[in-house]
């Protein structure tokens, strides 16, 4: 299922991975762990914050996504179900 995961990270969290070289790490093996279709940043509630749009094959998959971002930035992580436009058409075929 297509996910897209808001993960946004405390300032100080933030500013100490920046000085260690953590945070783009962290980032980096995202990426090539999870292929995101679409990855973006931005502060977001004064945070530091990550948009990541990607395939989530099944819920086990939660905690190999999330616990990287939670145990390495402290982060907050929210998943939610998204849709492109080819889904929602075929979605809204459905509706008859």
């Amino acid at each position: 299922m297509r996910v897209m995961a808001r993960i946004s990270i405390p300032v100080e969290t933030g500013n100490q991975a920046i000085r260690d070289g953590s945070l783009g790490a962290v980032m980096q093996h995202a990426a090539e762990r999870w292929k995101p279709e679409g990855m973006y940043f931005t502060t977001f509630d004064g945070r530091r914050t990550a948009f990541m749009v990607f395939d989530l094959p099944d819920a086990s998959d939660i905690p190999p996504f999330a616990e990287p971002f939670f145990t390495a930035l402290n982060a907050d992580v929210e998943l939610a179900p998204v849709m492109n436009g080819v889904d929602l058409q075929s979605g809204l075929a459905q509706l008859g």
